[in-house]
């Protein structure tokens, strides 16, 4: 009897590692998937290349002939590392905004920050106005951004004030995306014919608009807001237990939840400014994270970021290959992927609920 408390806690520390090491399995596979869709998408196109092709050319192999190297590294390959880039963006974003306000459905879509940026961008389309006018071959990106990150600063300022519930703030994000929505409509109703289909076609969301410097911005600012959302991991999932335990645990709450908007306003801005909208990612690979390794942000966070890239690579593949040798605008995909998954979610709590 007197050696029980030891072999209990030896058997913990044997479950512990076992649960870790499913983890970071899961990681591992996840990061296989992406790997696998990216070289998919990079075969695919117009022209079609093998596996072996696309690694052959990605290692600079002299067997490969020249135009593939030049199709592959200079025309597919933003746009397949565009695809992961914006993915593991929006899906790291929407993981931390169902952590600071504790809602299973809080999105960048759906709270408004996408409609807030098609805005934006409609504006600079339409009349040609820009809120820095010296960007001028920007002014579209700049414009989105801008509106969205002014978007997500409004519903965090309104989550702060006294007696704001949970509920409350869907409900705010709701009216944002109807108010954004009503407003990109009346800027259509009075855009001309071109400047109309160029406001449609941007809204649709496509990663064929990808360049290199597109790319290496939106690489720079999430590279340099997931160490920050690291740093605050064990404040992170504190959090989810609930603002009261948090504070009792001596996290400050408050500055956290400012802090992390912040970085959420600019992770899920950017990506909406250079590909258009795109919806759901968020919002889906936050919650398959979040049904792989759990609510632990040192593998909820990776696994976020990997979920959304391997979704968003994956829906780059299929909209290659619904029409053979046309590209489908990557945003209505995801939208008729997540529209289900959104629909059995909201299910889903409604049951926990009663």
């Amino acid at each position: 009897m007197a050696h029980s408390p030891a072999i209990s806690l030896h058997e913990g520390r044997g479950v512990y590692r076992a649960l870790v090491r499913r983890k970071q399995l899961v990681l591992l596979a996840l990061s296989v998937v992406l790997v696998l869709s990216v070289i998919a998408d990079l075969g695919l196109g117009p022209a079609r290349y093998t596996m072996r092709e696309v690694v052959l050319a990605l290692v600079g192999s002299p067997g490969i002939s020249q135009q593939i190297s030049v199709v592959i590294w200079d025309i597919r390959m933003p746009v397949a590392l565009m695809a992961v880039v914006v993915g593991a963006a929006l899906s790291a974003a929407g993981a931390q905004m169902q952590t600071i306000l504790n809602n299973p459905l809080a999105s960048p879509f759906t709270l408004g920050i996408s409609a807030a940026a098609s805005f934006g961008a409609s504006i600079a389309l339409v009349f040609g106005v820009g809120l820095l006018p010296w960007a001028i071959d920007y002014v579209v990106s700049i414009n989105a951004l801008a509106m969205a990150m002014a978007a997500a600063l409004f519903i965090h300022f309104m989550s702060q004030k006294r007696g704001v519930t949970v509920e409350t703030i869907v409900l705010l994000g709701i009216t944002l995306v109807f108010t954004f929505n009503a407003l990109l409509a009346l800027v259509q109703y009075l855009a001309s014919e071109q400047a109309l289909a160029a406001v449609v076609f941007w809204t649709m969301g496509s990663l064929t608009r990808a360049t290199w410097p597109k790319l290496t911005i939106t690489t720079v600012v999430l590279a340099l807001s997931l160490p920050l959302f690291i740093r605050r991991a064990w404040a992170l999932t504190a959090l989810r237990l609930g603002e009261d335990k948090a504070a009792s645990f001596g996290v400050n709450v408050r500055w956290l939840r400012l802090e992390t908007m912040m970085i959420i306003s600019l992770l899920a801005a950017v990506p909406v400014a250079f590909v258009g909208t795109i919806g759901f990612i968020g919002l889906v690979g936050p919650h398959i994270a979040r049904m792989l390794v759990g609510e632990d942000q040192r593998y909820f966070l990776p696994a976020s970021v990997l979920s959304g890239a391997a979704i968003l690579s994956l829906t780059s593949v299929i909209s290659k290959t619904i029409v053979p040798g046309t590209i489908f605008p990557i945003g209505i995909i995801t939208a008729l992927v997540g529209v289900p998954f959104l629909f059995s979610l909201i299910m889903t709590t409604r049951r926990r609920a009663w």
